[in-house]
């Protein structure tokens, strides 16, 4: 699909690309009759890797516009009733002190507290603003801190970085192996340490985030440290396919789309991967409906 396409202009055309690539894939594992992550690890070589039970976390905990105590709270029980041990919730709309107060009702609720949450700044911080917030965090000691800043501003990743002793997760916002590459260089990100959360369908589909993955490899990094942003059933065939650090799964959020198979059971934040062909999205009664509707209209 990339033939003769000019360089750069990444994310102007990687999703679509992402997307369809996403729906080969899926494609040729049914047409194989086999899961895809099974069709993955003997495509690359990987068999030895694979995984058939991979870690997983709920990311969600978007500001609430009334009562968000009490909501995120809720939600933060959903999560662990659900099997999940980790979550994730989004930081930096408001002020420091609010994000220090949504941390503690949400890490409240789930066990360990702290160190099983992550936040995610969706890059919102300047610099001034990310050192600040970096200050107040380190004090947490949180799973992650996640998108800080502008996903180019190398600079204020890298400062970051040297005064936030915690794990820093990066990449999401990334598209491409030049932009990776980029982070790997000028990003202070520590190999034995953080997190990166590069996205198998944002970056023009699975040929390039593999591409990523070996370059990071190759420098040092632990495949365990990749746990790829997306939050539904393609990165987690992705994961125990590559033996990689875990899933990110969206139970609320962008939804029919993400999330779990109807009858997926989540023990002590893991899953195990279905042997049904393909990527499974059918197995997800509320989107199987929209294809169905898709399809009638069409």
């Amino acid at each position: 699909m990339m033939t003769d396409e000019k360089a750069g202009g990444h994310g102007e055309r990687c999703v679509a690309v992402g997307a369809l690539d996403m729906a080969i894939w899926d494609a040729a594992a049914k047409i194989e009759d086999v899961p895809l992550f099974r069709l993955l690890a003997k495509t690359l070589g990987n068999d030895s890797d694979t995984e058939t039970q991979i870690k997983c976390y709920a990311a969600g905990g978007y500001p609430y516009p009334i009562e968000d105590n009490f909501s995120l709270r809720t939600e933060m029980r959903k999560i662990v009733d659900r099997g999940f041990t980790h979550a994730k919730i989004k930081i930096g709309k408001g002020e420091i002190s609010e994000d220090l107060r949504r941390i503690e009702v949400a890490a409240r609720e789930l066990p360990y507290g702290n160190s099983n949450l992550a936040v995610d700044a969706m890059n919102a911080y300047s610099h001034e603003s990310a050192m600040q917030a970096a200050t107040a965090l380190s004090k947490k000691e949180l799973w992650w801190f996640e998108d800080i800043c502008d996903p180019l501003d190398f600079e204020t990743q890298s400062y970051v970085a040297e005064i936030y002793a915690p794990p820093v997760a990066a990449g999401e916002a990334l598209f491409s192996l030049p932009e990776a590459k980029l982070l790997a260089r000028h990003g202070g990100l520590r190999p034995d340490h953080d997190v990166l959360v590069f996205d198998p369908v944002h970056c023009y589909g699975l040929p390039v985030y593999l591409e990523i993955v070996d370059h990071y490899v190759k420098q040092g990094w632990s495949r365990k440290a990749f746990w790829p942003h997306g939050g539904h059933q393609f990165c987690q065939h992705v994961v125990a396919a590559l033996g990689l650090g875990g899933a990110e799964v969206n139970l609320t959020s962008f939804q029919p789309l993400c999330g779990l198979a109807d009858d997926t059971v989540v023990a002590d934040g893991r899953i195990n991967m279905s042997d049904r062909p393909g990527i499974g999205f059918e197995h997800r009664n509320e989107l199987r409906q929209l294809f169905h509707t898709l399809l009638e209209t069409g």
